[in-house]
């Protein structure tokens, strides 16, 4: 964050660059991932059949029925648009499984004795209206089974399948239950699924549910399907609730958070923590950084006397922060920084960093800590595709340190991240540990989900940043109102995670706020105080939204507002501050 990050702009560029993509909808599939019990929508020969084992997900899966004679082939014909592209995935297990559309593209696995996901894609011609895709074994090899059928585009279910219901809307909302209603389906319904990600959550026959037995302060996205005899619908968009019990943080709704350059100078001057103004109601103290890039031992040195003069001493510095947090401010620890690589390779790691950065939150009397944890500091090792389950040590091991230091803190620890779009936003396209180009993109994901409940802020950086593309389906370039309303809107309506048939849910309103650089001299992608505050009356009031809607509906609990950085900030005469703090106090 000291500097602009250009190698991770480049290559972000390369993965996130223009280009075509395939037609973003709702799997047009029926009974795609045979929840109803049976082969309704699927016409399948050699004795296929649905079982309750093994699935990958829910409560059904399809066998497929391979003799010496017979492939075993299931197929379904759906309705499609001319000119237009298609991406066709499944889950399957077993010995020579093939995946493919008839007459078109078609792909195989040789033998997964686990589900291992097969993916094509394919555009159709320019009078073509409907498509067969059809999944079979081989020859006498046994049964294979398949799971989770997407076909990704426009399109038209099976006749006789009921209409996709509308979005669900959030009913009461208690500490341990979420309640949901919905518009009935059209055509015959015989009843719905709330479904949350791929698991079915209720099945019920009216047009409501309630999801009890749910932990305090917890997040969950639902979606309706409607079924009959013929099959299911395609999902609704999703909604997002949150249960109660939140632990108070003691910010203001909506708060002005900064980096105060407390180790280096940067250009930009050194302020005393005491001079930091009242209008600041987090103050992130730049940075504490390891004394290898694997060691996992955090040091946060002060910046000398050599680079600034006007540094204060120890004393009258633990003096100043136990005044500001009189005033009711939270300061904290940085960790990482442009310069700051940080990867907990092995347990020792981060033991080291969990024994560390204790040391330094004791010394200080500091309220929490900040994950800027940049550079090469995360990625995925191949074959990591499911983020709520990661298994690369520098994930696992992070994950593990924050919450051992958590619960060591407790409910009033604060703690923040400020990844860069990279690391989160990209992983809708690109996502490092599927065969991406960049084993880095997304790898903040798996942290930010683990952590969600403790988690009091994710401030991502919106700045230093190539096109990402956003829940539109268009790429969105920084610098203006749109690029912040997009990307935020990411964070809180969630996404579906590149290629690999999970969704990311979205993070509560009052855990997101998103950076700029404080003038033109801190970052790359500085927006102007008016675009900025155009971006925060789209997301708290949805007002002045342009073109774009909001998948994740209004915020009007956004946290705020982070910039790099405070000291910048000064040199250019407070601009950010002056502009922002009255505003965000303004806000409902």
């Amino acid at each position: 964050m000291r500097k602009i990050w250009v190698l991770a702009v480049l290559v972000a560029g390369l993965l996130v660059g223009t280009g075509n993509g395939p037609a973003q909808a709702e799997n047009v599939l029926s009974n795609a991932g045979f929840e109803t019990g049976s082969l309704n929508g699927w016409s399948c020969a050699g004795g296929g059949s649905v079982v309750s084992t093994p699935v990958r997900t829910g409560g059904y899966a399809l066998a497929g029925g391979v003799t010496a004679g017979d492939t075993g082939q299931c197929s379904q014909t759906v309705g499609v648009q001319p000119n237009t592209a298609y991406i066709l995935t499944a889950w399957v297990r077993g010995t020579y499984v093939y995946l493919g559309v008839t007459g078109g593209a078609s792909t195989w696995t040789p033998s997964s004795s686990a589900y291992t996901k097969l993916s094509l894609s394919f555009t159709t011609g320019a009078d073509q209206k409907s498509a067969q895709i059809y999944l079979h074994g081989w020859f006498g090899a046994g049964t294979y089974h398949a799971d989770d059928v997407e076909l990704d585009g426009p399109g038209s279910p099976q006749a006789g399948v009921p209409g996709r219901p509308d979005a669900p809307k959030l009913g009461s909302v208690t500490n341990d239950s979420i309640s949901l209603s919905w518009a009935a389906a059209s055509g015959t319904v015989t009843g719905y699924r709330v479904y949350e990600g791929s698991e079915v959550r209720a099945t019920v026959t009216g047009t409501g549910a309630t999801l009890s037995g749910l932990a305090a302060c917890g997040t969950h996205s639902y979606t309706v399907a409607a079924y009959n005899e013929a099959g299911e619908s395609a999902k609704s968009d999703a909604v997002s609730g949150t249960t109660g019990g939140c632990a108070d943080t003691g910010l203001p709704k909506h708060a002005l958070i900064g980096y105060l350059h407390a180790s280096f100078a940067n250009g930009s001057g050194y302020i005393k923590m005491a001079d930091v103004p009242a209008a600041w109601d987090i103050i992130n103290l730049s940075f504490g950084e390891p004394t290898s890039v694997t060691s996992g031992d955090i040091r946060f040195n002060r910046c000398p006397a050599s680079e600034c003069p006007n540094v204060e001493s120890e004393a009258d510095f633990i003096a100043a922060i136990r005044a500001k947090q009189a005033q009711g401010k939270k300061v904290l620890i940085s960790i990482g920084g442009q310069n700051g690589q940080v990867q907990l390779t092995t347990t020792g790691a981060r033991d080291a960093f969990v024994r560390s950065v204790g040391e330094i939150i004791d010394r200080y009397g500091l309220d929490g800590l900040d994950v800027d944890f940049e550079g090469h500091s995360l990625y995925l090792n191949s074959g990591d595709t499911d983020f709520r389950n990661p298994k690369t040590p520098v994930i696992v091991n992070l994950i593990s340190a924050l919450k051992t230091l958590k619960a060591k803190y407790g409910e009033k620890f604060v703690l923040t991240m400020a990844p860069e779009t990279f690391f989160v936003q990209v992983g809708h396209q690109f996502y490092g540990g599927n065969g991406g180009a960049d084993n880095r993109t997304g790898s903040y994901l798996p942290v930010i989900h683990a952590m969600r409940d403790a988690l009091t802020v994710l401030h991502v950086q919106d700045y230093n940043s190539g096109p990402v593309m956003g829940l539109d389906g268009v790429y969105h370039t920084m610098g203006g109102a749109e690029f912040h309303i997009a990307m935020t809107d990411m964070v809180k309506a969630g996404f579906p995670v590149a290629n690999t048939g999970q969704t990311f849910p979205g993070l509560r309103a009052e855990q997101i706020g998103f950076g700029v650089p404080a003038a033109v001299s801190a970052g790359n992608g500085h927006t102007s105080p008016a675009q900025v505050q155009q971006a925060v009356n789209c997301l708290v009031k949805g007002q002045g939204c342009g073109s774009y809607t909001l998948r994740g509906g209004t915020s009007p609990a956004l946290r705020g507002l982070m910039t790099w950085s405070i000291n910048w900030d000064r040199y250019f005469n407070w601009e950010f501050m002056k502009a922002h703090r009255p505003f965000l106090d303004a806000l409902p």
